[in-house]
């Protein structure tokens, strides 16, 4: 039976983390916990981003029956061998939806100075 609150909302759960049926915070703090994932970013634009009451998932969007996760990934890392991780990682949180991930960024070999260097005029 639908409840008509179920109707007004249909992608969002009465907390507002369950969009189509996906649990946003665990899709994000599973992403999170890849030894490989420095971070995750929700684009220039907020194109990757799931927008809740009050607060946002920066990284995690589910649309047209579809997860996709954007990362910045650790310098060293090999790409497809990320993906791969975090697409079996979401399995238990996704079921039946494809994952999409995207690595949008990586993180400067380690001892690659700041910039501007400081000292500079």
């Amino acid at each position: 039976m639908t409840r008509p609150e179920d109707t007004l909302l249909p992608s969002a759960a009465v907390d507002g983390a369950v969009v189509d049926g996906v649990d946003v915070d665990a899709v994000a703090a599973a992403v999170q916990g890849c030894a490989g994932v420095s971070a995750l970013v929700g684009g220039r634009f907020g194109e990757v981003v799931t927008y809740l009451p009050g607060r946002k998932v920066a990284g995690v969007l589910v649309r047209g029956g579809r997860v996709e996760v954007q990362v910045r990934s650790r310098w060293g890392v090999p790409a497809a061998d990320l993906a791969a991780l975090i697409t079996v990682i979401l399995v238990p949180l996704t079921g039946h939806r494809p994952v999409d991930v995207v690595i949008a960024d990586i993180d400067d070999p380690p001892g690659t100075p700041s910039f501007p260097p400081t000292g500079c005029e």
